[in-house]
């Protein structure tokens, strides 16, 4: 069966980043799944071979120089790029309170939150370019809305999606010619999310393959959540 699309997807080794790849392989595309952990993001390619096409690709958003050689590692592999998700994020445990926050925890949360799908986004650009609809989509969240305030949770962590709405709508205004949104995939069953949240994984992930799949190319510089724009 021949692939259609092109898409990459960062922390794809487990969680929503797993799930997201797998339903873009089922839906035609070639995915290029970005860990950072070789075993894990090689062995969740293998896993993916009853689903489509998957290709593993070492990707650490936090670093640079990691960033670089993946780019120059996926050139090798194909001209162009369709899609570029960019979903890896961290969430610290000693994230707790606004008024304890240090600059080690605020500075690792947004090099990966925020400054790497920056980086990434930079990095994919000239392959994205290649594309005949590229589309980018950042995987943020409601903690970091501004409209309603903040409720004291993981302010790192919020601000660092805060920010990430905010590159977002840059990368829109610098990239006329793509798609260019962020999404929440809710409160969803992962490591990150835990087991009380209230979706599963598959339904996280079911908003962010719209975007990067079925949405209106017209359609950017948007936050969205159930397919729905949402305010900043």
């Amino acid at each position: 069966m021949r692939t259609s699309k092109i898409a990459l997807v960062t922390g794809a080794n487990k969680g929503i980043g797993f799930e997201v790849a797998r339903q873009l392989a089922r839906h035609n595309f070639h995915v290029f799944l970005g860990a950072r952990n070789v075993k894990a993001g090689q062995a969740a390619a293998d896993k993916l071979a009853s689903d489509g096409v998957a290709t593993f690709l070492e990707i650490d958003v936090s670093d640079p120089e990691s960033i670089r050689c993946a780019a120059e590692e996926f050139s090798h592999h194909s001209n162009r790029l369709d899609v570029l998700v960019n979903n890896a994020g961290i969430l610290l445990d000693e994230d707790k309170a606004a008024l304890s926050i240090t600059p080690r925890i605020f500075e690792t949360t947004l090099r990966t939150n925020t400054l790497g799908p920056w980086l990434v986004a930079q990095a994919f650009a000239p392959m994205l370019k290649k594309g005949d609809a590229p589309r980018i989509v950042n995987v943020s969240s409601s903690g970091g809305q501004l409209e309603d305030g903040a409720d004291g949770w993981a302010p790192a962590y919020c601000v660092s999606k805060t920010a990430l709405n905010g590159v977002t709508v840059q990368l829109a205004a610098a990239l006329p010619d793509f798609a260019v949104n962020c999404v929440c995939p809710g409160w969803v069953r992962t490591e990150m999310g835990g087991e009380n949240a209230t979706r599963s994984i598959a339904e996280g992930a079911s908003g962010i393959v719209w975007l990067a799949s079925e949405a209106p190319h017209d359609m950017t510089a948007k936050f969205v959540k159930d397919r729905k724009v949402i305010p900043w």
